[in-house]
C-alpha cells in the first residue's frame, strides 16, 4: 500500500522553530556584516568601465603638477650642471659621456621592465603602485587619452619620484661620471611618459625634431609602440628609445620571468589570458 508524503503545512514544532532560527540568523548576519570600503578613485579616467569624456578636467595640469615637474627638472639639471662642471675642472670628458650614454640605454631597459610589471601584475588596490597599474590598464582601452593629457599632468608622478631619489645624490656626490649617469638616466625616465605620448601621436601633429628623433631610433616610434597595443599584448614594453624591445622579445626574457613567478608564487600574468573588454581599444569619445 502506497504511503502519502507529509504535506508542507503539517511540519512539526521543532522543524518550524529551526527554520525560524536559521532565517533570523541570516538576517542578523546580513545586517551586521561590515562592508569593505571601496578605494576612492581620484582620476575618473583610471576607472576601466567608464569611458573618458572629451576635455575631461583631470587631463589638465594643476599647480601641484607643475611644481613637481619643476622640482624634477631642477634636480636633473643640477646633476647635469655638476657633471659638466666637474668634467671641465678635471679635463675628463670621455667617462661622463660614456656614463651618460649608459644611463640612456638603461633608462630604456628600466622603462620596459617597469611597464611589463605593471601591465601584468597587481591591481588598483596594490600598495604604492596601484594608481599607476589602474591607469595603465585604462591606457590599453583608451590609448589616445595620453595624447590629450597636458605636459605637467602627464609627467608629475615621475618627476616627484626623480626629485626624492636624485636630490640626495646631488647633495652627496661630486663625481662627474656618476652625475652624468644619474642626470641622463633620471631625465629619460622622467620624460619617458612624454616619449610614450609622442608614440601615440600622428606625425603630422609632432614637431619635426621629435619625428626626426623617432625615425633615427633615439626615441620610441609610433610604429614600434603600436605593436604593444595589438594581441597578444606581451611585447614592445620599452618606451624611451625602444632599443631593447627586439632583444627582450626575441630572447623571451619576460616570458621566462613570468614562468618563474607562476611556478614560484602561482600568479598568472595578464598577458596569458585572452584579451577581454578591458584590453580592447575603444575609440569613441563621450561628450559630457
Amino acid at each position: 500500500m502506497a504511503t502519502l508524503s507529509q504535506p508542507p503545512h503539517t511540519l512539526n514544532q521543532p522543524q518550524i522553530f529551526n527554520q525560524i532560527t536559521l532565517h533570523t540568523r541570516r538576517l542578523h548576519c546580513s545586517a551586521t556584516a561590515p562592508h569593505k570600503p571601496r578605494r576612492p578613485i581620484s582620476d575618473p579616467l583610471t576607472l576601466l568601465n567608464r569611458p573618458p569624456i572629451l576635455n575631461d578636467p583631470t587631463l589638465r595640469s594643476t599647480w601641484a603638477h607643475r611644481a613637481w615637474l619643476t622640482s624634477g627638472c631642477t634636480t636633473v639639471l643640477i646633476s647635469l650642471a655638476k657633471s659638466v662642471a666637474g668634467a671641465a675642472e678635471s679635463h675628463i670628458w670621455l667617462e661622463p659621456l660614456i656614463a651618460g650614454f649608459i644611463g640612456y640605454v638603461l633608462a630604456d631597459l628600466g622603462s620596459g621592465v617597469y611597464h611589463w610589471g605593471i601591465d601584468n601584475y597587481g591591481g588598483a588596490e596594490t600598495p604604492i603602485f596601484g594608481a599607476q597599474i589602474d591607469a595603465f590598464q585604462g591606457h590599453h582601452r583608451w590609448p589616445w587619452i595620453i595624447t590629450r593629457r597636458q605636459f605637467a599632468n602627464n609627467l608629475h608622478a615621475l618627476a616627484r619620484a626623480v626629485t626624492f631619489i636624485v636630490l640626495p645624490i646631488n647633495l652627496a656626490c661630486d663625481d662627474p661620471t656618476v652625475l652624468g649617469f644619474v642626470a641622463t638616466c633620471s631625465g629619460c625616465i622622467m620624460l619617458s611618459q612624454q616619449f610614450h605620448a609622442w608614440a601615440h601621436t600622428t606625425k603630422s601633429k609632432l614637431p619635426p625634431l621629435v619625428v626626426a628623433l623617432q625615425d633615427g631610433g633615439v626615441l620610441v616610434s609610433r610604429r614600434q609602440h603600436a605593436a604593444h597595443h595589438r594581441p597578444p599584448y606581451n611585447n614592445n614594453y620599452c618606451i624611451v628609445s625602444g632599443g631593447w624591445n627586439e632583444i627582450l622579445d626575441s630572447s623571451k626574457l619576460f616570458e621566462a620571468m613570468e614562468m618563474v613567478i607562476f611556478f614560484k608564487f602561482g600568479v598568472r600574468p595578464r598577458s596569458w589570458s585572452d584579451p577581454n573588454s578591458d584590453w580592447t581599444e575603444e575609440a569613441q569619445i563621450t561628450h559630457n
